[in-house]
């Protein structure tokens, strides 16, 4: 599972077979998964919208095969979660042994690849995250993470260093960090905000609504998520913000500042490009799903047509919990059971 790397299982092991088949599929290199299309369309956007001033060659570095079995501390310390975070316990992730897991988000790569000296890139593939199956969640998804480090010249549009600071002795407040200067802090959100609202009006339409709404994440600071107003109500796009100078410090990085964002695949296909109304359809072998997708191009404006017009059949499942036991330290192990013996 993990390239050139032989991994123990241990007892924290919790992969069921059912995920150990996910595995196996990349949906993203399926050229005509409709996952696949907003990929590129994403990848298209950023390539040519986002260029270094006086350079042509693309910006971001495109890392789609980074692996999906990741150190426990890439996917959690290195983005200062809290040892006592709830993802972090086996009913919220998946566990190879007690140091290497699933990734849980594709920000577990931001460490290496800083440290390797990758000041620009997008890291896009499959996450694992524990979670029931239902229409609009599955125990696997796909996100794109976006991240971009600046040098003083760079950020300050290519003045002398020594004339406008980038990091200081000061204090927290909830505008920056305490190493980074306001100036800092306010154009880096300013560039940040700038390429996400773009990229906003290039997948929803120039006449979009949008808002920032401050937001927490442990690995940047300040913090935001960018909502658009659409079909009558607020829809979450996708979080971002200053990364935490902490982050880029353990990569060995002390003299750059920058930005990350994070965005998931899934809700965007469904809801806003090809109303696809369910999360599940898109590990479809069905021909009448896959069909519609061959061939299309990224920039095309198509909606997905239903494949049966038979609505779902629910059926009831009962279980005894054994004395001392609690429907939250079960969940997720009988969700695996299940998916493991039904399919």
């Amino acid at each position: 599972m993990r390239k050139g790397v032989s991994l123990t299982p241990d007892e924290t092991w919790n992969l069921s077979p059912h995920i150990l088949g996910l595995l196996e599929r990349r949906l993203l290199d399926e050229p005509y998964n409709p996952l696949s299309l907003l990929k590129c369309r994403i990848i298209d956007y950023m390539q040519s919208q986002c260029r270094s001033s006086g350079i042509r060659a693309p910006l971001f570095a495109i890392c789609d095969q980074e692996p999906r079995v990741v150190s426990v501390w890439d996917n959690f310390d290195s983005l200062l979660t809290p040892v006592d975070h709830i993802s972090r316990r086996p009913t919220d992730t998946y566990y190879v042994n007690k140091d290497y897991c699933l990734r849980a988000h594709t920000s577990a790569h931001q460490h290496h690849l800083i440290k390797q000296g990758v000041d620009s890139f997008l890291v896009i593939g499959d996450v694992y995250r524990r979670d029931e199956i239902n229409r609009t969640h599955y125990p696997s998804f796909h996100q794109i993470e976006g991240v971009q480090l600046y040098t003083p010249r760079q950020l300050f549009d290519h003045r002398p260093d020594d004339e406008v600071a980038m990091f200081e002795d000061g204090i927290r407040t909830p505008q920056k960090q305490e190493t980074h200067t306001i100036d800092t802090a306010n154009v880096i959100t300013f560039k940040l905000k700038a390429v996400l609202e773009g990229l906003a009006r290039d997948l929803f339409g120039d006449d979009i609504t949008m808002q920032w709404v401050d937001a927490y994440f442990p690995f940047t600071h300040p913090s935001f998520e960018l909502e658009v107003f659409y079909e009558g109500d607020w829809m979450e796009v996708l979080g971002c913000g200053v990364v935490e100078q902490k982050v880029l410090e353990l990569a060995g990085v002390s003299t750059k500042a920058g930005w990350a964002f994070g965005l998931g695949l899934e809700r965007l296909a469904m809801v806003v490009l090809y109303g696809i109304p369910d999360i599940r359809l898109f590990w479809s072998h069905d021909s009448g799903f896959t069909s519609q997708f061959t061939g299309r191009s990224p920039n095309e404006s198509f909606k997905y047509r239903p494949i049966s017009v038979h609505p779902q059949v629910f059926f009831d499942l009962s279980f005894w919990l054994p004395e001392g036991a609690t429907p939250e330290d079960t969940t997720a192990n009988a969700y695996d059971l299940i998916r493991s013996v039904g399919g």
